[in-house]
């Protein structure tokens, strides 16, 4: 057999060296991995093993409520859904200091919701609300770190594509219980956001609050919102009682999303041959990363590389508060260069195992890893929501990163909340009967 010390070094090494060079995550992946799986077998068992692991990890049904929420998101963005979910916001935070940005951070926890990407959600929040910011005299580099770090909060509230991926690199956990864990963190992260918010706008006299709007005003803003928010109740309601899968979810969030659409007459029928593509080329760059993240499961499961791993851990240390932090400190670090869905698909199969030998629920490691790695992706140097903030509020990235460090800090000692306080991921799931 194969030294697994060799295996690992081969594994980690050509993907941090392939990365480093500028190659693609998948590529990044693929490689290392088709070249462990010829130095463990000859070149046809291992070419076919290869394939046919590629073929196991997209060949799934609960992966189809990917592709479906990735629509349903390119849909609502499309849509005009955003626009009436920012008009609430906005409503919502009455005579709150710095009453824009702390709608942004709103909205970025509503739309998230609904969209389930922290980019996606980014750009369309961010770009509507740059240029009244700017209009009113905002900082656009407050206002843009702001949108930045708010905009995370759409992996944790679900529909999230990453507590899916989780699901199924965890083998099978209930995707129903990680959408209910995930809902409390994800408001206590947009919470956080308006704290720093808050305190900003303290030191800034001239952001104070507006008078709240007249009830009328209210009740029409909540009504135009009202049938972007029923999508929550349709297709998360529908998935946590029972009535169907999250794959029939996401087809069902589709339809919604698509005759909502309509209704607003802001999509026409020859505008879907492009929001498929969108979706397409989205959708088919997840679902490749997992094919690919397969065949390095399986060669580091052959190479018995989470053992040596967890027996490595428990040989240096047994304590349960040191081998998290390790843990959490690796995901924040792994987070950067690495996109979330091939960090969980890579480091769930090492984590979990040794996560769950302590006692700790599969369903609150889940929330703990995406919580992490939702910090990483807007961490500098390479975090995709940074630059897409910045670019839609048309700043540049170091006065940005400046303001997003208060954020980031307190984003930070939440984590470690969440870490050491699982109740707060696991009451909901427990209280629906789903843990």
């Amino acid at each position: 057999m194969i030294d697994p010390a060799l295996i690992g070094a081969i594994l980690i090494g050509g993907l941090v060296i392939l990365l480093a060079v500028g190659a693609p995550v998948s590529i990044s992946i693929a490689l290392p991995s088709a070249v462990c799986m010829l130095l463990i077998s000859d070149f046809d068992r291992g070419a076919i093993t290869s394939a046919q692991q590629m073929v196991r990890g997209a060949n799934s049904f609960a992966l189809l409520a990917i592709p479906f929420f990735v629509l349903a998101g390119v849909i609502m963005n499309n849509g005009g859904i955003a626009e009436r979910l920012i008009n609430l916001a906005r409503v919502l935070v009455g005579r709150m200091p710095a009453p824009l940005v702390q709608s942004n951070v709103i909205a970025n926890a509503i739309f998230g919701t609904v969209s389930g990407s922290a980019v996606a959600s980014a750009a369309a929040v961010g770009s509507t609300m740059a240029p009244m910011q700017k209009r009113e005299g905002y900082d656009p580099a407050f206002a843009a770190a702001a949108n930045v770090a708010s905009a995370p909060s759409g992996m944790l509230i679900p529909p999230s594509n990453t507590l899916i991926v989780y699901s199924l690199a965890a083998g099978g956990t209930s995707v129903g219980a990680l959408f209910l864990a995930g809902y409390v963190p994800g408001f206590l992260w947009a919470l956080a956001c308006a704290v720093v918010v808050f305190l900003y706008a303290r030191k800034h006299p001239e952001l104070k609050g507006k008078p709240w709007p007249a009830p009328s005003v209210f009740l029409t803003t909540f009504l135009k919102a009202l049938p972007s928010l029923g999508l929550i109740v349709v297709a998360i309601g529908g998935i946590v009682a029972g009535f169907f899968t999250p794959t029939e979810g996401s087809a069902i969030a589709v339809l919604y999303a698509l005759a909502l659409s309509f209704a607003y007459r802001t999509i026409k029928v020859r505008d879907l041959p492009r929001i498929l593509l969108e979706a397409c080329r989205t959708s088919s760059i997840v679902i490749f990363l997992i094919a690919v993240s397969t065949i390095m499961g399986f060669v580091m499961t052959y190479a018995r590389l989470p053992q040596l791993m967890a027996d490595a851990l428990f040989g240096w240390t047994d304590s349960k508060v040191v081998v998290l932090l390790i843990m959490m400190l690796l995901l924040l670090v792994i987070g950067i260069p690495l996109d979330p869905t091939p960090a969980i698909l890579i480091f769930t199969p090492i984590f979990l195992p040794i996560a769950v030998s302590y006692g700790i629920d599969p369903v609150h490691f889940g929330i703990m890893m995406v919580f992490n790695l939702s910090i990483a992706v807007i961490s500098p140097p390479s975090a995709p929501v940074l630059f897409v903030g910045a670019q839609v509020a048309k700043v540049r990235l170091e006065p940005v990163i400046k303001h997003l460090l208060p954020f980031m800090a307190v984003l930070i000692v939440l984590l470690f909340v969440i870490v050491f306080v699982p109740e707060i991921s696991l009451w909901l799931p427990q209280l629906a009967g789903l843990l």
